[in-house]
């Protein structure tokens, strides 16, 4: 299993670029799994529904089971945020895990840029960025880059810089 991180500003479009990522990678053959972080309570589940009702009850963790799908949530209660190297670790395997956030963690990551946005680079100031994927005219030529518009190669950057999760694990002090 490989792992990148796509870190960037608010706005810079890092989800609508996972969006387009994903089938272009599975159209190459590989598997892809994905990891974001929210920055505030979040909820999949909906007042009503079993499995809010188990959780509000007092579930540490519940397991909703499909024949198409099935979602395990946790609930933290008062313990601290799982590390990224944790949550890693609870993926079945796959080709790839594309991590969404989680931007102050020590693993590779490209940074995703929109001029617009009016935010500096966040390179070279974090250097476990490894390339570039904006919409800047003349980025920096020390970094690798590809054009947010240009879904093939911006797939390439993932490939290409993608680390083994045993190498991601020991970057994240695991």
């Amino acid at each position: 299993m490989r792992v990148i991180g796509l870190a960037g500003w608010s706005g810079a479009g890092k989800t609508t670029l996972i969006e387009k990522l994903i089938p272009e990678i599975r159209r190459r053959g590989f598997s892809v799994s994905t990891l974001k972080h929210a920055h505030h309570a979040f909820d999949m589940d909906r007042p009503g529904k079993d499995s809010h009702r188990h959780r509000e009850a007092g579930a540490a963790q519940v397991l909703v089971a499909s024949t198409q799908r099935l979602a395990l949530l946790t609930e933290l209660r008062d313990a601290p945020e799982p590390r990224l190297a944790d949550l890693l670790l609870m993926f079945a395997p796959v080709d790839f895990v594309l991590i969404e956030g989680f931007r102050s963690d020590a693993h590779a990551k490209i940074e995703i840029f929109r001029e617009a946005n009016g935010k500096p680079l966040r390179y070279p100031e974090d250097d476990q960025i490894v390339a570039l994927i904006s919409d800047l005219a003349t980025p920096p030529d020390h970094l690798p880059h590809a054009h947010i518009d240009d879904v093939a190669a911006a797939a390439d950057l993932v490939l290409a810089h993608a680390q083994e999760l045993d190498d991601a694990l020991a970057r994240l002090g695991a």
